[in-house]
């Protein structure tokens, strides 16, 4: 086992989870967060910054899409995609 620093800055987590019935992040649009965000990241050049990654069920679906943002301990719900500005926003504080 090797132990190794954080390669990122922030890691901002986006459920991607599905369910066949009640609800769910993927449902109510947060696969289309998740490319925006990453997009966003990557034609700003903070990939070797930040890392949008897909995060399974955060056990909050009612009030999703969630969004988690790490080492930030900040959490959002019901986001949409004009979030994603707002958001990226609030991630880039504090990145050197």
């Amino acid at each position: 086992m090797e132990r190794n620093p954080l390669p990122h800055q922030k890691i901002v987590y986006v459920c991607l989870n599905e369910r066949e019935a009640g609800p769910c992040c993927a449902a109510k649009g947060s696969t289309d967060i998740h490319a925006l965000l990453k997009e966003a990241v990557k034609t700003r050049g903070l990939n070797t910054k930040i890392r949008v990654s897909r995060s399974g069920c955060m056990g909050r679906c009612g009030n999703g899409p969630n969004v988690l943002v790490f080492p930030d301990g900040v959490w959002y719900s019901g986001v949409c995609p004009d979030d994603v500005e707002t958001i990226l926003g609030e991630v880039l504080q504090g990145i050197a």
